[in-house]
């Protein structure tokens, strides 16, 4: 490998919440531990994939919801930071962390490294509103969209919209605290609709977005780093073959997909916006008018990015400590062809996806080399750790986000 990690700088890995079956954690752990980095992680238990991981220093048992007061939050990594002895890399994995952090850099910043990014704006685009704001203002194509605050809003919605419609949650935080969906909700008929959204309350916290129709579509992603000056560390594209729920959630299979004209899109609105740190985009390109529509940006490293690695064995995670510890981020091509499967979700993605009849043509029809999510020859036990939990809870829990998705009827 032609670079070598600062060992003297330990990462940590930030999570809220209670979701212990995370692969992007346990990645994350591994990228940096191979590099002879401290690695250390926030997890919901001692028995976790992430806390099994050969490469983990120590993991650091602290159940939160993300619902918790920013102050107990903010105390709850201060404490953690003076058992670490030393200022940490932080690697946030969850929407909550990243916004935590940016908003909170005063009082994080004597014991921990982060990027240096305007205060508000991780929870401006982490917010589905937001974000739909920013990319109008920067002529970013992104779906239609309606920001319901009433019942009454909704139904006069109902009234015009052209059904299928898409239902998410419309902020950080708020998403833990009182979701309205489980996750992305494609909703088939205006009754579908009006009989979800009585149980959403008097202010629903939903976004409503144009569906685009899968036969007319391609999920794209793309993963980068950006420095303080909003410059492109290091910048991935991929195409995002199968996901679970179908169509609407988690990448389940992914292969990288060269795409200049993509990359350069993400970097200008990037540039423009001045955002700094680890970003992970999902768009859809729609045929019907030649456009990539921004759906989803997650400021902060995404679940899947140890799909991209450049030929220098540089990914999204290493760029960021390499370049916060004033080491050189080295230059290379992405490993186009290189295919990412999270093995626990894409065999149920992989049956729905047949049934369905949908197919990528951008996907490589054979891969150059493949990354599991959870299987290493060097830390099998994170896997091991998964299948244990996995089986139970998590067959309901795939079970309960199908039966979301099909809710409204289609």
């Amino acid at each position: 490998m032609p670079f070598s990690a600062d060992h003297a700088v330990p990462a940590l890995i930030v999570k809220f919440g209670d979701y212990p079956l995370h692969h992007g954690g346990v990645g994350a752990i591994r990228s940096l531990g191979r590099l002879g980095v401290p690695v250390y992680a926030i997890t919901e238990d001692p028995y976790t994939p992430a806390a099994s991981s050969r490469y983990l220093r120590r993991a650091f048992v602290w159940p939160t919801t993300g619902t918790e007061e920013p102050e107990r939050l903010v105390e709850g990594l201060l404490r953690i930071g003076k058992r670490i002895g030393r200022p940490a890399v932080l690697v946030p994995t969850d929407e909550e962390a990243a916004v935590l952090i940016a908003e909170r850099q005063r009082e994080l910043g004597e014991a921990f490294v982060f990027p240096p990014v305007e205060a508000g704006l991780p929870r401006r685009l982490a917010s589905k509103q937001g974000l739909h704001d920013l990319c109008v203002e920067h002529g970013i194509p992104t779906p239609a969209a309606a920001f319901p605050e009433s019942y009454d809003d909704i139904e006069r919605f109902a009234r015009t919209a052209r059904f299928p419609v898409v239902a998410k949650n419309r902020e950080a935080f708020v998403r833990r605290a009182r979701p309205a969906v489980n996750g992305t909700t494609r909703i088939a008929s205006r009754e579908a609709l009006l009989s979800l959204a009585r149980g959403w309350g008097e202010r629903p916290g939903v976004i409503l977005q144009e569906y685009l129709p899968r036969e007319e579509a391609e999920d794209w992603i793309v993963h980068a780093y950006f420095d303080a000056d909003s410059n492109p560390r290091a910048l991935f594209t991929g195409v995002k073959v199968r996901s679970w729920p179908p169509h609407a959630g988690m990448t389940a299979n992914a292969y990288v997909v060269d795409n200049p004209e993509l990359a350069d899109v993400a970097a200008r609105f990037i540039k423009q916006i001045g955002f700094t740190g680890i970003i992970d985009l999902d768009l859809r390109f729609d045929r019907r008018d030649g456009q990539y529509k921004l759906l989803d940006f997650n400021p902060r490293m995404g679940a899947q990015f140890r799909l991209f690695e450049s030929e220098s064995g540089v990914d999204v995670v290493r760029a960021m400590h390499l370049d916060l510890t004033g080491r050189a981020v080295p230059e290379g091509e992405q490993r186009a062809g290189h295919r990412y499967i999270v093995e626990n979700i894409d065999l149920p993605a992989l049956l729905a996806y047949r049934r369905s009849g949908y197919t990528t043509p951008h996907a490589p029809t054979r891969a150059s080399g493949t990354e599991l999510a959870w299987l290493a020859g060097d830390d099998p036990l994170p896997f091991l750790t998964m299948l244990v939990r996995f089986v139970r809870p998590g067959a309901k829990h795939l079970y309960q986000l199908w039966r979301t998705s099909r809710r409204g009827g289609g």
